[in-house]
């Protein structure tokens, strides 16, 4: 059983395995199920995210109408092919920001690891998908050593934006991928730590302030930035660029740095963007006086 971080790369180290197979191990050891079980129900996991990437890439629109069609959008971009940030990452853009508006328009999405912050992980792993060749097998795998470093992540510090703002919910996420993305492309257990790191320090304090208390605006937009920061730690982890400060600690500071935050920036609807002018008059027009 890995309780941190370092634990968990040091169990891989030392019993020379993959992530993805400590957290393997470790759900038949919890759970009592078999191998095939537990390897079944997380191949329904990454059915679940494919048919959100392909419905809302299809486009999709809230009922509210505050979010919708940018996925199409941004698929016809890539189709043009004057995108300036590199396939990859306007894949990982589209695809997340397709789960995050299916979400939003109340379709189903596989939580990774919440419904606001759902379209991270699968970004990442379907632009991988879109841009190399990824067998079937690796995206499973690829859900398990993410669902490790989540796993910490949600018993050390909070996933929660009500909890620890937005850096808990988009933060984590786009860590998790990071690290993930790491061990698929070849790294070792210590450089995908390095890389979820990496990737969480550049999302400390991002606060949680939904427009009219709604998943949808700023949130469906975060994904994109979440995906596109995973991309950015992972070859930074890859180029053997290491986090300063441990993945722990920075665990550590994020839980910390959360029970600080004022409450206003804590998916209350109260401050941030949700106070804006704007946000003011979207949540009127939506809801009446309040």
């Amino acid at each position: 059983m890995f309780n941190s971080i370092s634990q968990l790369i040091e169990k891989a180290e030392q019993e020379q395995k993959s992530i993805a197979d400590v957290m393997i191990t470790q759900e038949m050891e919890v759970t009592g199920r078999s191998y095939d079980e537990v390897y079944r129900d997380m191949e329904k996991n990454l059915a679940t995210m494919e048919s959100a990437v392909d419905e809302g890439i299809a486009g999709v629109t809230s009922t509210t109408g505050l979010t919708g069609m940018d996925a199409v959008k941004m698929q016809k971009y890539i189709d043009s092919g004057k995108g300036l940030s590199g396939d990859l990452t306007l894949y990982a853009i589209a695809h997340a920001v397709s789960t995050n508006e299916v979400n939003a328009a109340m379709g189903k999405i596989c939580a990774t690891p919440t419904a606001g912050s759902a379209g991270v992980v699968p970004g990442v792993l379907f632009a991988m998908k879109r841009k190399h060749d990824v067998k079937r097998e690796d995206m499973v795998r690829f859900l398990f050593t993410s669902g490790a470093f989540g796993f910490v992540v949600a018993n050390n510090a909070s996933i929660s934006g009500a909890a620890g703002g937005c850096q808990a919910e988009i933060g984590s996420a786009s860590a998790m991928a990071a690290a993930a993305l790491v061990e698929m492309a070849g790294g070792t257990p210590r450089e995908s730590g390095h890389g979820f790191a990496i990737a969480l320090k550049n999302m400390l304090g991002l606060v949680c302030d939904p427009v009219a208390g709604l998943v949808e605006v700023p949130c469906v937009k975060r994904n994109a930035a979440g995906a596109s920061n995973s991309l950015t730690a992972t070859d930074m982890a890859l180029a053997g660029i290491e986090s300063r400060i441990p993945a722990d600690e920075v665990l550590e500071a994020m839980y910390k740095i959360g029970l600080t935050m004022p409450s206003a920036l804590r998916e209350t609807g109260r401050g941030g963007l949700a106070a804006t002018p704007t946000g003011e008059r979207l949540k009127q027009e939506l809801f009446g006086e309040q």
